[in-house]
């Protein structure tokens, strides 16, 4: 995760800390369509230029979103102006320290179970699934073929928050998928090895491999020289 996007996420999530915007958040999320200012304000019990004020806040840091209707659902000459409403935005927002990466697990293993509904063994579609997901995201990348094969395999994991660090090979400094890895190791390794091994090969790096690290302190695999061995 660069400094940037973490800023942007705690932000938002800082947002939410004032207990008068996370009431107005809340009162919005809760409601079956938009809701104006005096409405949100009346909701939670509050003064309506202190709803303004922290309504228009949400929108800025993309929480809530606006539109604009005629409340009296009238239209034409006197029918007044429309009114500014609020609805909670679509994004989703979360932070983790360290960075956790549940969705990919989550895609790989639902990806998983549709192949073995197929008829794949169980244990084959993991690795089939993961080597997909593998694919996909240097296809989603942008990583070309040139330079070091460190520095691209860094590249590509880079987003998924292995925290790669560069050297004589390449140290993935966190796991991604914390404790579901924990609870699960045998299952979550093997498709994490199977991931990593994946984005090696898709990205046409010849020359080093995913192997298992055997410092529980970070990611089960690290990205070494063909030949050098655990």
């Amino acid at each position: 995760m660069t400094d940037e996007t973490f800023a942007r996420r705690v932000t938002k999530l800082g947002a939410l800390a004032d207990p008068v915007r996370r009431a107005l958040y809340h009162f919005v999320a809760d409601q079956p369509g938009a809701v104006s200012r005096d409405q949100a304000a009346d909701g939670i019990d509050v003064p309506h230029h202190t709803a303004k004020h922290h309504l228009d806040r949400l929108v800025d840091e993309g929480l809530l979103v606006t539109e604009f209707r005629r409340l009296t659902g009238r239209s034409g000459p006197g029918a007044g102006r429309p009114a500014k409403l609020y609805r909670r935005s679509g994004k989703e927002v979360s932070v983790s320290l360290p960075h956790r990466r549940y969705d990919l697990a989550g895609d790989v293993l639902a990806d998983a179970v549709e192949r073995s509904l197929g008829g794949t063994p169980m244990a084959d579609a993991v690795q089939d699934a993961a080597t997909a997901a593998g694919g996909r995201a240097v296809s989603a990348s942008g990583v070309d073929g040139a330079g070091d094969d460190l520095e691209r395999v860094a590249a590509v994991l880079a987003p998924f928050g292995y925290e790669p660090l560069v050297g004589e090979e390449l140290t993935l400094r966190n796991c991604p998928f914390g404790q579901l890895a924990s609870d699960h190791a045998d299952l979550v390794c093997g498709m994490n090895q199977t991931f990593v091994g994946a984005v090696v090969d898709a990205l046409g790096c010849t020359d080093v491999a995913a192997t298992p690290d055997r410092e529980q302190s970070r990611c089960c695999v690290r990205v070494r020289v063909d030949g050098d061995g655990p």
